[in-house]
Order: structure tokens, then C-alpha cells, then sequence
């Protein structure tokens, strides 16, 4: 009895260590993670380092740390900060075409199947109507100067974390083989003979999922550029970037580029507006359909659906940051089930 008392104390001592380090460590938890997802994804990247100075791991790790800072914290921080200086800017010049009143509707809208009739009439009720203009406004216009500010700041909370996650990668790739090994200790004990592919499945997983977002995100974004200058969209540059980061988000592209059809048809370039709407469909937002599956695909074969759950579940769970965990963290739960599932079949066979 005195021996199981004694156990339970034990026990309990434990359990009280292991909540009070979650506690201490939880407003770091995504961060940490990020950084290991990061550290994964880059880390035949920092062996190559490693070989060039000559297995000094300062060195190396601290490169790479500054990698990271020009490639993913410096774009995040233009983005943010053009953002919520033009996002006033831009409300304030929406709001001042509006109050102007919209011009006549152009003779091909009644044209238009279906929809063109209805969208005709209203259209011209907004062109000579000022009430129907003021409900329009207060209807649309400040939700999305309020989503705006929303996803700005939520923008600028990610380069927080972003800048965390980076600082905490310095000593995962330093001590990253001592972290590794001793995670293989701890996962063979805690699993058994099973540890070492677990440990393979995982890493393989994770950066499959980080190369098709990485991939899927760098190649839209070159389109959206390429399209934004073409058709003479100013900042087309930065649009690109805009666009390029958005597109983690499985939505996100259109709201970029549609914005950008409405601004050249309101300028008058209709044949400009309508080859940008070409180009966001096919080429923008197609690309996508082309890149990120083939990326998924490559040693593997996820779900779309656990991405788009991942990235929206994520964000929810974790902030901006959580755009990367979400769909990791899925789809290693996934790969790691579907192994055990296909074992337990090849036992009973």
C-alpha cells in the first residue's frame, strides 16, 4: 500500500512538472513549432553550410538565422507596413468614388446570360440614386475597411511570431542533431522498433507540405506580377508579393486580382480589365491547381481537403503562422495513420 502511495505522489509530481512547463512554454508553442517545421524544411540547405565552414555550427546556424531574416521576416514586414499605410488610402478613395456616383452601366451588362438584366437595373438605380448609393456604402464598405484592419493586423502579429520562430531556429540547427537524437531515444522507447520510420514519415511529410506551399505561393505570385504589369496595374511588384502571400490562403489570390479588374474596368480599360480576370483564373489562380498537387504528390498523396482545413483551422489555432502548422500538422497526422493502418492490414494478412 505504502509502495503505491508513494507511486501515485510520484505520479502526481509529474503530472504537476509536465502542466506547469506546458503553461510557461504555450505562448511560445507556435513559434517553437514553426521553427522546427522550418528547421526541417531547410536543413539539407544548413548541412551545405555546415560543410563550407567546415562543421563550425555558429557560424553556419547563424547564416542561416540571417537567411531567414531576408527571405521570409523582410517581405512579411513590407507587406504589413504598406498595408496599413495605404490601407486608409485606399478606403478614403473608394469612398470618394462612390459618393461621386458609379457611371452609366456599359451597353453589354443587359447583355450578359442570366444575370445581366437584373445587374442592368440595379446598376443604373446606383448611377441615379444617392440612398442607394449611401446603403451600398454603409452595407460594404466598412466591413471591408474592418477586414482589412483585421488582416493587418494579423499580419503584423505574424512577423512577431515569425521573428520568434527565426531567432529559435539559431540553436535548433545548432544543437539540432543532439535534439534529434535525442528524440529518437525518447520516441523508441515511448513506441518501440517503429520509432526510426515515424521519424522518416515526419520529416518526409513536412517538407512536402511546406514545398507545395512555398512553391504553390512563389509561382502565383510571379504571375500575379507578371499579369499586374502587363496590364499596367501600379505597384504591380508589390501586388505579386501581396498576392503571393495571400495565396496560403486557398482564397486569397482572387481577392487581389479581382480587386484589380474592378479598378482597370473603372478606369475604362475593359479590354485590360477583362484580360486581367483571364489571367487571375487561368494563370493565377490555375497555377495553383497545377503546382501545389504535384508538389503534395511528390513521396506522397494528401488530401486537398487537409490542406484547405489545416490552413483554416491553423490560422484559427495559432494566428498567421498558423497558415504553415495547420496543414502539417494534418498531414503528418494523416501520413503517420495511414502507415499504422496499412501495417495493422499487413499483420492480419
Amino acid at each position: 500500500m505504502g509502495k503505491r502511495f508513494e507511486y501515485l505522489v510520484q505520479l502526481f509530481a509529474i503530472l504537476i512538472l509536465v502542466v506547469g512547463c506546458f503553461l510557461v512554454l504555450r505562448p511560445f508553442l507556435a513559434a517553437t513549432l514553426l521553427a522546427a517545421v522550418i528547421c526541417i524544411t531547410s536543413w539539407p540547405l544548413y548541412e551545405s553550410l555546415l560543410n563550407r565552414f567546415n562543421g563550425r555550427k555558429n557560424w553556419a546556424a547563424l547564416t542561416m538565422t540571417f537567411i531567414l531574416a531576408i527571405v521570409v521576416i523582410l517581405p512579411l514586414a513590407l507587406v504589413a507596413y504598406s498595408l496599413a499605410d495605404n490601407v486608409t488610402a485606399a478606403y478614403e478613395f473608394i469612398k470618394h468614388i462612390i459618393d461621386k456616383g458609379p457611371m452609366e452601366p456599359p451597353t453589354w451588362v443587359a447583355g450578359l446570360p442570366v444575370v445581366g438584366g437584373a445587374l442592368n437595373d440595379y446598376w443604373h438605380l446606383l448611377a441615379n440614386s444617392h440612398n442607394e448609393v449611401a446603403v451600398l456604402t454603409k452595407r460594404v464598405l466598412e466591413p471591408a475597411k474592418d477586414i482589412l484592419m483585421a488582416s493587418g493586423m494579423m499580419l503584423g502579429q505574424g512577423v512577431m511570431e515569425m521573428s520568434l520562430s527565426v531567432f529559435i531556429c539559431f540553436f535548433f540547427y545548432r544543437d539540432g542533431v543532439v535534439l534529434n537524437n535525442f528524440l529518437n531515444v525518447v520516441m523508441a522507447r515511448t513506441i518501440g522498433a517503429h520509432a526510426e520510420n515515424i521519424v522518416i514519415i515526419i520529416n518526409k511529410t513536412v517538407r512536402n507540405v511546406m514545398y507545395g506551399l512555398l512553391g504553390s505561393s512563389l509561382a502565383q505570385g510571379v504571375m500575379a506580377a507578371i499579369g499586374f504589369a502587363v496590364a499596367g496595374v501600379p505597384a504591380a511588384l508589390l501586388l505579386g508579393v501581396v498576392t503571393g502571400i495571400v495565396s496560403l490562403i486557398p482564397i486569397g489570390p482572387p481577392f487581389i486580382w479581382g480587386g484589380a479588374v474592378i479598378w482597370l474596368f473603372y478606369q475604362g480599360d475593359v479590354g485590360w480589365a477583362i484580360f486581367m480576370l483571364l489571367w487571375g483564373v487561368i494563370m493565377i489562380s490555375g497555377v495553383d491547381n497545377m503546382v501545389l498537387p504535384l508538389m503534395l504528390s511528390w513521396d506522397s498523396n494528401l488530401p486537398f481537403i487537409l490542406l484547405l482545413l489545416g490552413v483554416m483551422g491553423g490560422v484559427v489555432a495559432f494566428g498567421f503562422v498558423g497558415i504553415f502548422l495547420g496543414p502539417t500538422l494534418l498531414a503528418v497526422g494523416y501520413s503517420l495513420l495511414k502507415k499504422w493502418a496499412n501495417r495493422e492490414i499487413l499483420v492480419e494478412k
